[in-house]
């Protein structure tokens, strides 16, 4: 019995976890990747102060899901680590998401956590039918807290006001009565103690894998394959028979504090009102990395440059169904990934797409 071959297009997240699970069964795996470097978005390196830095902007790991977490366990050990974020409004910081603290040193304010569920009650505004995320927002939190921390934020992010974008956006983001000031508060919440990148070698490093970089995808290798696993943007595949979907992408300003330990209180930074940047990260928050001076990043939302966001709305949707359904009709062919499926993931659920993919793909070539 010849063995299997399979190219895989892409060595991010999603591209990476099916690859090894496709060697791990016995099958021949090609990845490529258009970029010089394996680990996709996630992927950091030490800059040249060597300080390890997440050359795409900061990636922390989160998740509820113990098949997950215990999976990518293989490939790394772990730094327990809690993300942190403050907002500047008016020039004076706040813990988002908005807690107990936010509003009462936002207003000074008193409240117990009993009395911020009822401030929140008494501010938030009925909302009969939530499809947009000023739906969201404004039923969770009102009009005044929406708009110092929500909407100019938001329409920096995405070029879109609020009430141009689907629930799904804002409902990422919770409310809380109590103090608990972490951003996220899933049980698994961790980074790789070696970095992503490191993390990304180990799970390709396998006699079945061969890895080739800073190559372009052609569909006329597919041929070549018993099976090809496509991450990158659906449309694209397709040659935009349909029209482009619609991404939102970034760009970054990197810079080096050598005279300082750190420069901010916590791992980021958000400005949802001041200034073209959404965010500032200093990266020995989420590395615990000891070295002389600190690096950061500033985050410039934009139209132009690699896709990053699928951008969550009705109309988008509807096309995007149309390239799932040519998508489904593809025999030998599979799309999974933030970009394959226009879908906001976090890195956890690629992860699990991932394995959801691979033991379909499995268990057709058995």
């Amino acid at each position: 019995m010849s063995v299997k071959k399979f190219l895989v297009v892409g060595a991010g997240f999603s591209g990476a976890v099916t690859a090894r699970q496709l060697a791990d069964a016995g099958f021949s795996v090609t990845v490529i990747d258009k970029r010089p470097h394996i680990a996709g978005n996630a992927y950091d390196h030490l800059d040249e102060h060597g300080v390890l830095v997440h050359k795409y902007g900061p990636h922390i790991f989160h998740t509820n899901s113990k098949r997950v977490f215990q999976w990518l366990s293989q490939f790394t050990d772990w730094r327990f680590y809690e993300h942190r974020v403050l907002a500047q409004v008016n020039q004076k910081l706040y813990p988002i998401p908005i807690n107990r603290t936010t509003i009462n040193e936002l207003y000074g304010l008193q409240l117990s956590e009993a009395e911020v569920e009822s401030y929140l009650k008494d501010v938030s505004i009925k909302v009969e039918k939530i499809s947009t995320s000023e739906d969201v927002v404004l039923s969770s939190v009102g009009t005044d807290l929406c708009e110092k921390f929500f909407r100019g934020y938001t329409r920096k992010q995405w070029g879109l006001d609020l009430s141009q974008l689907s629930a799904g956006v804002a409902a990422r983001i919770p409310t809380r009565s109590n103090s608990d000031d972490r951003y996220f508060s899933d049980e698994f919440q961790f980074m790789p103690a070696a970095g992503y990148s490191t993390m990304f070698a180990r799970m390709l490093e396998s006699s079945n894998i061969k890895v080739e970089l800073g190559k372009e995808f052609n569909k006329s290798d597919e041929q070549l394959f018993d099976g090809v696993v496509y991450t990158g943007p659906i449309d694209q595949y397709f040659d935009y028979c349909y029209g482009k979907l619609p991404y939102r992408s970034l760009s970054f300003k990197h810079q080096h504090h050598p005279e300082d330990d750190r420069v901010q209180q916590v791992g980021t930074i958000n400005f949802p009102n001041d200034y073209d940047y959404t965010r500032i990260t200093e990266f020995k928050h989420l590395t615990g990395q000891k070295i002389n001076g600190t690096s950061v990043v500033y985050e410039f939302p934009t139209d132009e440059g690699d896709p990053y966001y699928p951008i969550p709305r009705p109309e988008n949707n509807s096309l995007y169904d149309k390239y799932r359904d040519l998508a489904e009709s593809c025999k030998s062919t599979y799309f999974v990934g933030r970009l394959a499926q226009y879908k906001y993931y976090n890195m956890d659920q690629v992860v699990g797409a991932a394995l959801e993919l691979s033991s379909k793909i499995l268990a057709a070539n058995r």
